[in-house]
């Protein structure tokens, strides 16, 4: 998605370590046009799907998954990093690590809110060694619902987990695949994508 190449090149900050600071426009201050961009490319690009419902993790997902589920008229579920005293009843787990934090979480959701009969689109803000996908899938899978695809906001093409995921056998879509990106001279290149 040329629009937000365009974004992650004009006010992304690369940190060392392969980290791509976008907290500007998409983790921290949210620029909801470009986000309702991007949900129209998401729809677009999942358009064939019977989606009932969006799933994402905690927290920097919420704000995308949001639009998107606006888009595709469903509702949104997300994966809480912490057990708070207002949930009850039974919970699908599963731990995930951070890349970005460099920490594990053990992630929860709600049977209430995921059941046989859902047919999800995950979507998140990164994709990098894949491991938050990993838990939301292993949520999914637990739940007996039907993953119906994957939608990414960036992808790092250069670490291993679209490839993982794609070998799933899962139908994955990134806006923007960064393939590489130089902290000292702050360069990014994106692959081609198929318009």
């Amino acid at each position: 998605m040329k629009l937000l190449e365009e974004r992650i090149r004009k006010d992304g900050v690369i940190k060392e370590g392969n980290v791509l600071k976008v907290d500007s426009f998409l983790n921290h201050q949210m620029d909801i046009q470009l986000f309702l961009e991007m949900a129209k490319e998401f729809k677009s690009k999942f358009a064939s799907k019977d989606i009932n419902k969006i799933l994402t993790i905690e927290s920097s997902g919420i704000g995308i998954a949001a639009i998107v589920a606006l888009e595709f008229d469903v509702p949104v579920v997300f994966a809480k990093k912490s057990k708070s005293i207002n949930i009850d009843g039974d919970m699908y787990t599963a731990e995930v690590e951070s890349f970005t934090h460099k920490c594990k979480n053990q992630v929860i959701v709600s049977k209430k809110f995921l059941s046989p009969n859902d047919r999800v689109l995950i979507i998140d803000d990164f994709l990098a060694n894949g491991c938050a996908l990993q838990g939301l899938i292993s949520i999914v899978n637990e739940s007996g619902a039907d993953i119906e695809g994957i939608g990414i906001a960036i992808e790092k093409g250069f670490q291993s987990g679209g490839r993982a995921i794609r070998n799933l056998g899962f139908h994955l879509e990134s806006l923007a695949i960064v393939d590489s990106m130089d902290a000292a001279t702050q360069t990014i290149d994106f692959r081609q994508q198929e318009a």
